[in-house]
């Protein structure tokens, strides 16, 4: 565990910078075209998840700094750790189910890197490398769970409620119209039940199980490999 509070307040506020812009880009913002739909997606909410973390951190250790230079850093370590897990989450599902629905040009842009692997890893980095072991409950292993059941049962709820987020072409043909784009009422394919029906509990259900394998090896590192 990393005592030096001066290094810990720099690496917090680059995490928390790099996160905001990478927020801020895949938003649209940085192309003068702001899109506020990208609030709908898990990808975006639970990096504003991390980055009300980091702000947090950032202002504990800010005012630590006047006490000593050095010292303990891992504060609220049982949040930042559902944190970790929920944002792992944006990063494993989007290089293993969602790479083959985008382009290679966005897979290589700042935003995506930034949204989906960058911000991820700085937050395991900074509970890895600030907090102190052992400090989690085994309930906190559930607790993983509730930000994104939360989400899925939002978007589920508004998506039957009419909420479209694109238009795809309703025929596989090039002579399509535009006329024949249809709307898509929900953020994911594992998420569509216009879709793939049922199913979508079937893949709520395996990223559940998931989740709560992440949140178990948490658990487990805690209690086990950093005690020592």
């Amino acid at each position: 565990m990393a005592q030096n509070r001066k290094f810990a307040l720099i690496f917090r506020l680059s995490a928390l910078l790099l996160a905001i812009a990478g927020v801020a880009a895949q938003m649209g913002v940085f192309k003068g075209s702001v899109s506020f739909a990208g609030f709908m997606y898990y990808t975006i909410q639970s990096n504003l998840l991390v980055i009300f973390m980091f702000v947090l951190l950032v202002i504990k250790t800010a005012k630590s700094l006047r006490e000593s230079a050095t010292g303990f850093a891992g504060w609220y370590p049982r949040f930042e750790m559902i944190c970790t897990v929920n944002v792992f989450v944006t990063f494993i599902v989007f290089w293993a189910l969602l790479t083959p629905t985008v382009s290679a040009d966005y897979l290589r842009s700042f935003e995506n890197l930034a949204i989906h692997a960058i911000t991820p890893i700085l937050c395991l980095a900074d509970y890895l490398l600030f907090t102190k072991s052992p400090h989690l409950k085994y309930r906190d292993v559930y607790y993983t769970l509730i930000f994104p059941l939360s989400y899925v049962i939002f978007v589920t709820i508004a998506g039957f409620a009419g909420y479209v987020f694109y238009y795809v072409s309703e025929l596989e043909n090039p002579l399509s119209s535009y006329m024949d784009m249809v709307p898509v009422r929900f953020p994911y394919f594992f998420l569509d039940f216009d879709r793939i029906g049922y199913y979508v509990f079937a893949f709520v259900a395996g990223i559940a199980v998931f989740i709560l394998l992440l949140g178990h090896v948490a658990f487990a590192i805690d209690r086990k490999l950093r005690k020592r």
